[in-house]
C-alpha cells in the first residue's frame, strides 16, 4: 500500500524498521563511537556551524560504519548512515518526521503508538520506538537545558532548536507509557487570505494594526491564534520596536527591531524560574513601541492591561475562549488571578480602556483554519460587550456593523467605510 492511501484509508503510514542484522550493526557503531570518546574526540566540533556539524559527525559515523561492514550496498550504507546520524546528533526516527515541512505536530502515545498532523488532518505513523528509546529522546532536549525528566519530575515542557515545542509526561502520570508531542511552526509566513480574512475584512485588520489598536485573538487549542498573530504582525510598521514575550517562542516577526523575550520554568532543582508575568513587567522597561504577548494564561493578564492602559497601544496577544463572548470573561478571570484583590467593576474599566477588538479563529473538522468573527469591545457602565463588525455567513465574512471606536495612532485615517457596506 502506498503512503497516499494509507493517509486516506487511515492505516498506519510505513516506515521502514530494521531487520535484527542493521540492529546490531548499528549498535556495534555506537559503541566503537563511546570507546573513542564520543562526539567530544571529534577535532573543533564546537567551532563549527550547525551545517558543519552535522557533517563533521556524518563523516566519523561513514567512517566507523566502513570499518564495521566494508561490504554493505551503497543504498543499504547511505541509509543505515541516515539512521545513524539521526540517532546521534538528532532525535532518531523522529528526524523524518520533523524534516517534512507538511507535518505540523508529532504525537506518540506510548511505544508503537505515533500520530502525525498533515493540513489538519491526524494519521497514524509506525516508529520502531521503545518507551525506553523515548525517553532517551526527551533527554537528550532536555538535558541541556539543565531540566529532567523522571519519576521525580515526570512532566516537562521545552523548545527545540528550529523553534518546535516539545512536552512529555512519564509514568505514573502517562498510564500507557511515555506520551512525547511536539508542536512544529512554519517558516514560510502566511498571510490573512490563509485565513479567509481577504478583502474588506483583511484590510480592515491590517487597518485595526496601522491605528494603534490593541488586539485579542481568541479561538481553541490548535486553532491557529499565533499563527494569525504572526500574519497580523507584517501590518507593523518596520521603523517600530517590539518586544515580543512568550511562554514557549513561537512567534516569528518579520521586523527588524525585535526583542524577542521567553520565560523559563524552574531547573532541576525547582529554581530559575522567570515568568511571563515577570517578563511583562521587564518589557516596560525596554522602551517598546508595540508589546505582544504570546498568550495569557494568568495572572500577567493584568499587567499587560496595565501596559496598554499607559501608552502601549498597538499590542497583540491571543487567549483561549470558544468565542467573542467569552473572551471577556476568560480575562476577567485571568485578571483576578493575579491576587491584586481589584473589583471587578475596576478590572472591566481597565479591559474596555485597553481592549479595542476581538478576532476569533476557529479550525473546521477538515483541519482549515478561518477567521470566524472580528468584534468591537464596546463599554456601556459596568458592563463590556463584544460588537460584531464581521461574521461568516455562508462560509464568507461579512459585515455586520461599523466600528466606533477612533484610531490610537493620531497619524492614521479613519477606517474606510466601504469595507462595511453591507
Amino acid at each position: 500500500m502506498s503512503v497516499a492511501s494509507a493517509a486516506t484509508s487511515g492505516s498506519p503510514i510505513p516506515s521502514r524498521r530494521p531487520s535484527g542484522g542493521d540492529a546490531g550493526l548499528k549498535q556495534r557503531v555506537h559503541r566503537r563511537l563511546v570507546a573513542a570518546g564520543g562526539l567530544d574526540a571529534l577535532d573543533h566540533l564546537d567551532e563549527h556551524d550547525r551545517p558543519g556539524r552535522a557533517l563533521a559527525v556524518r563523516t566519523r559515523l561513514a567512517e566507523l560504519l566502513h570499518d564495521e561492514a566494508p561490504l554493505l550496498a551503497p543504498a543499504r550504507f547511505e541509509h543505515l548512515l541516515g539512521e545513524l546520524t539521526d540517532e546521534v546528533s538528532g532525535l532518531g526516527p523522529l528526524e523524518p518526521l520533523l524534516a517534512d515541512p507538511e507535518v505540523s505536530e508529532v504525537m506518540l502515545n506510548g511505544p508503537g503508538r505515533a500520530y502525525v498532523e498533515r493540513a489538519g488532518r491526524l494519521e497514524p505513523v509506525e516508529l520502531d520506538l521503545d518507551a525506553g528509546g523515548i525517553v532517551r529522546l526527551v533527554e537528550r532536549v532536555v538535558a541541556p537545558l539543565g531540566l529532567r525528566l523522571d519519576r521525580a519530575s515526570p512532566m516537562v515542557d521545552a523548545r527545540l532548536a528550529d523553534g518546535s515545542r516539545l512536552h512529555a509526561l512519564i509514568p505514573p502520570l502517562a498510564l500507557d507509557g511515555p506520551c512525547v508531542t511536539i508542536r512544529r511552526f512554519r517558516a514560510r509566513p502566511v498571510d490573512l487570505d490563509a485565513f479567509g480574512a481577504g478583502g474588506a475584512p483583511g484590510a480592515f485588520l491590517r487597518w485595526t494594526v496601522a491605528a494603534g489598536w490593541n488586539l485579542l485573538i481568541s479561538g481553541g487549542t490548535s486553532a491557529g491564534k499565533t499563527t494569525l498573530l504572526n500574519a497580523l504582525s507584517a501590518a507593523i510598521p518596520s521603523g517600530e520596536r517590539v518586544v515580543t514575550i512568550e511562554e514557549t517562542a513561537e512567534l516569528r516577526l518579520a521586523q527588524p527591531h525585535v526583542v524577542r523575550l521567553e520565560a523559563r520554568p524552574p531547573n532541576a532543582e525547582g529554581a530559575g524560574a522567570v515568568s511571563v508575568r515577570a517578563l511583562v513587567r521587564t518589557a516596560l522597561r525596554m522602551r517598546p513601541d508595540r508589546i505582544v504577548v504570546g498568550e495569557v494564561r494568568g495572572g500577567e493578564a493584568l499587567d499587560m492591561l496595565q501596559a496598554l492602559n499607559t501608552g502601549h497601544d498597538g499590542s497583540l496577544s491571543t487567549v483561549h475562549a470558544n468565542g467573542p463572548a467569552d473572551v471577556l470573561p476568560r480575562l476577567e478571570t485571568l485578571v483576578l488571578m493575579a491576587g491584586a484583590g481589584l473589583p471587578l467593576p475596576a478590572v472591566r474599566s481597565q479591559i474596555g480602556a485597553a481592549i479595542d477588538a476581538v478576532v476569533q479563529v476557529t479550525r473546521s473538522r477538515a483541519g482549515g483554519r478561518r477567521v470566524e468573527a472580528i468584534g468591537e469591545l464596546a463599554a456601556g457602565g459596568d458592563a463590556l460587550d463584544v460588537r460584531p463588525l464581521f461574521v461568516r455567513r455562508g462560509g464568507e465574512l461579512v459585515p455586520a456593523g461599523s466600528p466606533s471606536r477612533a484610531p490610537r495612532r493620531s497619524d492614521t485615517a479613519d477606517p474606510d467605510g466601504r469595507w462595511f457596506a453591507c
